[in-house]
C-alpha cells in the first residue's frame, strides 16, 4: 500500500509540475496560465540599460557609445564609469517597480544591449556578467510585485537597426555578418537557458525594430526572418516555455516580411508613432493577425499628447492588441509616466554635446568649467531616483492608470 500510495503522489506531482505556468498563446489571444486572455498593459524602461540622446536632450549625441564619449570628455573615462555605475543604480530600482504596480499595469518590456553579456566596453565598464546581474535584479522585483517582463534585444552584435538605437555603427551590419549572428545566437541561447523555469518573465522580443528604412530594404528585409528562425532554433533547444515575439521590418511597420507562422508561441509586435489615433494605421496588423491565427502585440507607441494617447489606447484594447507604451522615465518631458527634474545649469552640458567634437583641436577649444559640470551630472544622478521624480497625472490617466503617487510604494 506504500509503495502504491508513493507511485500515486509522484504521478500527482508529475502532473501539477506539467501543468502550464507561463503566459502562452492560444490561437489569436495571449493567455494566462489559466488559459484566460493576459492583455498586456505597461511601459518599457528605456534609457536604462540602453541610453539615448534625446532622453537626456541631445541630438547629436544620441547613441550609448557617443554619450559615454562626451561624458569621458567631461570628466575622464573614470569618472564616466563612475557615473554609469550610479546611473544603472539609481534610475530603476524597486521603488520604480512598486509605483508601476501600484498604477496598475501588469507588465514592463526590457530593453538592454548585448554587450552587457560580452567582454565588450559598454557603459564605462567591461563584465560578461552585468546583464544577467541587471535582469536578475528587476526580474526579482517584478515578481515580488507580481508583474510580468518581456526581454528585448535593443542592441544586437553588428547592429539590427543602423541607427543610434541599436549602438551600432550606422549600418546593419547583423545581417551580414555570420559571426555577429552567432554572437546573437549564443547570447539569446544563454538567456533563455537562465530563464527557462522563470514564469513571471513573458518571452524574448528578438531584435529591436530591425533595419531601418534608409538602407537597401528589398536585400535587407530577405535576411531577418531567416534570422529569427535560427534564433528561434536555439532558443527552442533550452526553452520551450515562452514566447517570443518577432518585430517587423523597418521599426517595427512592416509584416510583409513575414512568412507563415513557424513557432508555436509566437507573437507579432509592431511599433507606431506619430500616425493618426485611427484603425486605419492598425489595419494591416489585424489583417495579418486574422489571416495567420496569431496574436499582436504593440511593444512601443506613445510619446505624444494626453488625447493621442488616450484615443489610441483605446482603440488598441478595443481590438485585443496589448501594449508597452514608450518609455517610462524621461529627463523634463510630460509625454511619458514620470519625469526626471532637469539639473540646475544642464544647459551646459547640452550645448557641449551639440558642439563640433569631431577633432581633438575642436575638444580642446571648447571652454569648460569641468567643477560645475561634475556637480550638474551628480544632481542629475540625484535627480532621477525614483523619489525625486514628478509624476504625470495627465498622461498616466490617458494610460487607463491610477494615479498612483510616491509615498504609495512606502
Amino acid at each position: 500500500m506504500k509503495k502504491l500510495f508513493f507511485i500515486l503522489l509522484v504521478g500527482l506531482c508529475s502532473t501539477l509540475q506539467a501543468k502550464e505556468k507561463f503566459i502562452s498563446v492560444k490561437g489569436k489571444e495571449i493567455v494566462d496560465a489559466n488559459g484566460n486572455p493576459f492583455l498586456i498593459k505597461g511601459t518599457n524602461l528605456g534609457n536604462w540599460l540602453v541610453p539615448e540622446g534625446y532622453m537626456f536632450k541631445f541630438k547629436k549625441t544620441n547613441s550609448p557609445s557617443q554619450i559615454h564619449d562626451m561624458i569621458s570628455q567631461l570628466v575622464g573615462p573614470a569618472e564616466a564609469a563612475d557615473f554609469w555605475a550610479t546611473f544603472l543604480e539609481n534610475y530603476i530600482t524597486v521603488d520604480d517597480i512598486k509605483f508601476l504596480k501600484n498604477t496598475g499595469v501588469n507588465s514592463i518590456r526590457v530593453p538592454f544591449n548585448y554587450k552587457l553579456f560580452t567582454n565588450e566596453s559598454y557603459m564605462g565598464i567591461s563584465d560578461a556578467t552585468r546583464g544577467f546581474d541587471l535582469l536578475d535584479k528587476v526580474i526579482d522585483w517584478c515578481k515580488q510585485e507580481g508583474l510580468y517582463v518581456i526581454l528585448d534585444m535593443h542592441c544586437a552584435p553588428g547592429g539590427q537597426t543602423g541607427d543610434n538605437i541599436d549602438d551600432s555603427y550606422g549600418y546593419p551590419f547583423l545581417f551580414e555578418n555570420e559571426r555577429n549572428q552567432d554572437l546573437a545566437i549564443e547570447i539569446w541561447t544563454k538567456i533563455a537557458k537562465r530563464y527557462a523555469k522563470e514564469p513571471m518573465v513573458i518571452g524574448y522580443d528578438l531584435l529591436n525594430e530591425p533595419v531601418a528604412h534608409y538602407f537597401d530594404t528589398k536585400t535587407l528585409n530577405g535576411l531577418i526572418e531567416p534570422l529569427y528562425r535560427k534564433l528561434t532554433t536555439a532558443i527552442r533547444s533550452v526553452d520551450k516555455n515562452h514566447i517570443i515575439f518577432y518585430g517587423g521590418a523597418q521599426w517595427n511597420t512592416n509584416f510583409t516580411i513575414f512568412s507563415e507562422p513557424f513557432d508555436s508561441k509566437a507573437v507579432y509586435t509592431f511599433h507606431k508613432y506619430g500616425d493618426q489615433p485611427n484603425y486605419a494605421s492598425i489595419k494591416r496588423f489585424i489583417e495579418f493577425r486574422e489571416k495567420y491565427n496569431v496574436p499582436i502585440y504593440i511593444g512601443e507607441t506613445g510619446e505624444n499628447t494626453d488625447e493621442w494617447v488616450t484615443e489610441f489606447r483605446g482603440l488598441l484594447e478595443k481590438n485585443n492588441i496589448g501594449w508597452h507604451f514608450w518609455p517610462y522615465k524621461k529627463l523634463d518631458n510630460p509625454k511619458n509616466i514620470i519625469s526626471v527634474q532637469l539639473p540646475e545649469n544642464y544647459q551646459t552640458i547640452i550645448d557641449y554635446a551639440e558642439n563640433n567634437r569631431g577633432s581633438y583641436k575642436e575638444i580642446r577649444e571648447i571652454k569648460l568649467n569641468r567643477t560645475e559640470i561634475k556637480a550638474t551630472l551628480k544632481q542629475y544622478l540625484e535627480n532621477i531616483k525614483f523619489k525625486n521624480c514628478i509624476p504625470n497625472q495627465g498622461y498616466i490617466k490617458a494610460l487607463g492608470l491610477n494615479i498612483a503617487t510616491p509615498t504609495q510604494t512606502k
